[in-house]
């Protein structure tokens, strides 16, 4: 059980209120009406070094298949798009298909206004393996090609060493680049900052490196201290996600606002940051923050920073770096870790 912060009256009172006003990330808690959402259009960046934009905020792939129905993510991914959204991620592995296949259903028509981004699950298996998930992919999100393929959930020591063993994950993504069914490549992991810059020694030629990035990161085990700045220097693209946790952690609890998690991880030196977007209120939410974005400041940053310093240094509130919580089901069975349905109560 996660014990609630310690925090002053008026504090708590302070997040109770806005709580009550804000939706969540995570299904099941949005407790109020988002704002209404400003004319205007969400920011375009470079994507590192290459001269491709994509949009400030993109679009999760793992809550578009939370989504009540497929005509509800079809909806999300829409408007969206009406607000200047370019980049959807995705993933072979997110709800078994359901989610690349809900991104190609929603994209048809609109492909060549979308930057489309899916993952390759292998976790060790052999280059053969991740080519048959590539050709899997493309067909669900029916479409002839990526416009970013990444290695999904770099996340155990030896994930490098696998990646880049013979026959490997990293010569599939060689040669579908090659094929040009691929624009760009990448890897993608939430564990271990030292296991990202692992993977990075090899000096492989990454566009893209997706890491969590949020106002608690800073200063616990900290891929923000620690691998964005290595991103940045060899000119990738770096890829936020899980500004507010992973499932609306860091809100829930009461240590930040959904806006000022989202707002500070937009104003990382980043080229997006992916948001997990289930209903039209948490788009809503999110777009306010990111239609005509305005990033904080130094200081501002910094306050976040020392405001969360007290509960960020044990990771309970990052459970993506502490536990197997989100961890895939796939990996953990390619690594021969019992799965969570395997594990004791």
């Amino acid at each position: 059980m996660v014990k609630k912060i310690d925090l002053d009256r008026r504090e708590f009172l302070r997040n109770a209120a806005i709580l009550g006003a804000t939706p969540l990330i995570a299904r099941g808690v949005s407790s109020g009406q988002a704002r209404p959402v400003p004319p205007g259009q969400i920011p375009l960046r470079p994507l590192g070094k290459t001269e491709t934009k994509v949009s400030a905020l993109g679009l999760g792939g793992y809550h578009l298949g939370s989504a009540e129905t497929d005509q509800a993510s079809v909806e999300i991914v829409a408007k969206a798009m009406d607000y200047g959204v370019n980049f959807f991620d995705n993933c072979w592995e997110y709800h078994d298909g359901l989610s690349e296949e809900r991104l190609g259903r929603a994209l048809k028509g609109k492909r060549d206004k979308a930057f489309v981004m899916t993952k390759v699950c292998t976790h060790g298996r052999d280059k053969n393996q991740a080519m048959r998930m590539l050709e899997e992919s493309l067909r669900l999100l029916q479409t002839d090609h990526l416009d970013l393929w990444q290695i999904h959930e770099v996340v155990y020591d030896n994930d490098a060493d696998l990646i880049f063993a013979s026959n490997g994950a990293a010569e599939a993504l060689t040669a579908a680049k090659q094929q040009g069914k691929v624009r760009f490549i990448g890897f993608t992991g939430h564990k271990d900052p030292s296991i990202h810059l692992k993977t990075l020694a090899h000096d492989f030629p990454f566009d893209t490196v997706q890491m969590p990035l949020n106002c608690l990161d800073a200063t616990f085990r900290s891929f923000e201290a620690q691998v964005l700045p290595e991103v940045n220097r060899r000119g990738m693209a770096a890829l936020g996600m899980k500004s507010m946790g992973g499932s609306g952690e860091l809100v829930r609890h009461g240590v930040v606002t959904a806006l000022e998690a989202l707002r500070y991880a937009m104003s990382l030196p980043v080229s997006t940051t992916i948001s997990g977007i289930d209903t039209l209120e948490v788009l809503d939410q999110n777009l306010g923050v990111a239609v005509n974005f305005q990033p904080l400041n130094g200081s501002e940053m910094q306050t976040l920073r020392d405001r969360c310093r007290k509960v960020a240094g044990d990771g309970r509130f990052e459970l993506f770096k502490m536990t197997t919580k989100y961890d895939g089901k796939v990996g953990r069975e390619q690594h021969h870790f019992p799965t969570s349905e395997e594990l004791p109560l």
